[in-house]
């Protein structure tokens, strides 16, 4: 879905223009197709070497950054950065832009779901949860559809807005989304609920992964005693303060599990546990794994 949102509307804009606007190449670092998610073949060329003459080119990754140690990719990147090219990276695109070093002191974004294990792996760098950002000579997307939201703003750049509204309306694209939209539903839509101290401490608990608060405190930032967030929770969320902030933190370590090169021992601190054992205590009670076991199985689904 991101290789095809983004590279369609280079060719309707080609198609509608009636005449090559976009000149489109494809690059993988070996072989002579790319496989997308879905396993369908994309033919491509070897990536470009010195002096390509290319204008701009983007990094897409799907799958987990397990797969994306690919060398050549990341030196390919550089040398084109060098030469003054313009580089993008779409949906976990953006962790092989860190990887090369060409996002530091630069506003980014990735796909939400990619964004736990870039900020493990990359401390200083921080993400925006926005579906695409362009800052100077780098532009970062989402993925997803949102390339489709990106390309718009990057075709009224060069051929104006009303030509890459003749674009989008080509794909009956007729709401298309600013740069600083989000990339995921609002948080009452996620968890079915309005109330706006609930969401308060919804928010607050995603935001303090790594070092979760009492509901003493919780409850001071909403506004609220412990007692009405312990009666939210059970009558909104069928659930508990307590339970509810442990699936999330559960959630987010099996996400680092799959996706970041952590031990065990790092995720079980990055998620807020006093010790691995607890950690993968919590995580067998939770899921019926332990966390060791879910890390080989996350290899061997790549693998195959």
């Amino acid at each position: 879905m991101s290789y095809a949102s983004a590279v369609e509307p280079l060719r309707a804009a080609n198609l509608l223009a009636g005449r090559e606007i976009y000149s489109l190449s494809s690059h993988v670092a070996e072989g002579d197709a790319a496989l997308t998610s879905s396993g369908i073949p994309v033919p491509s060329i070897a990536l470009p070497g010195r002096a390509s003459g290319l204008h701009t080119v983007f990094v897409c990754a799907g799958g987990t950054p397990v797969d994306w140690t690919v060398p050549p990719v990341l030196a390919c990147l550089r040398q084109l950065a060098r030469e003054g090219v313009r580089i993008g990276g779409i949906s976990g695109g953006p962790y092989l832009m860190a990887a090369a070093g060409l996002l530091d002191d630069r506003d980014f974004t990735i796909h939400w779901e990619h964004a736990p294990a870039l900020m493990e792996a990359f401390p200083s760098l921080a993400p925006r949860q926005a579906r695409y950002v362009l800052d100077g000579n780098r532009i970062t997307c989402g993925g997803g559809v949102a390339p489709l939201d990106m390309m718009h703003a990057l075709i009224a750049e060069r051929m104006g807005s009303d030509f890459a509204r003749r674009v989008s309306d080509w794909y009956l694209h007729t709401h298309v989304e600013g740069s600083s939209a989000p990339q995921r539903a609002s948080l009452a839509e996620r968890y079915g609920v309005n109330h706006p101290g609930l969401l308060t401490v919804l928010e607050k608990m995603e935001a303090t992964i790594e070092a979760p608060l009492d509901r003493q405190a919780m409850a001071a930032l909403a506004g609220l005693s412990p007692r009405h967030i312990d009666r939210l929770f059970s009558t909104q969320m069928g659930s508990s303060f307590l339970n509810e902030y442990r699936k999330l933190r559960l959630d987010h370590a099996r996400r680092l599990l799959q996706q970041s090169p952590l031990s065990i021992s790092e995720i079980a601190f990055a998620t807020g546990f006093s010790s691995a054992g607890h950690f993968s205590r919590s995580y067998r009670a939770a899921f019926g794994a332990v966390p060791r076991s879910q890390r080989q199985t996350a290899v061997h689904d790549q693998l195959e």
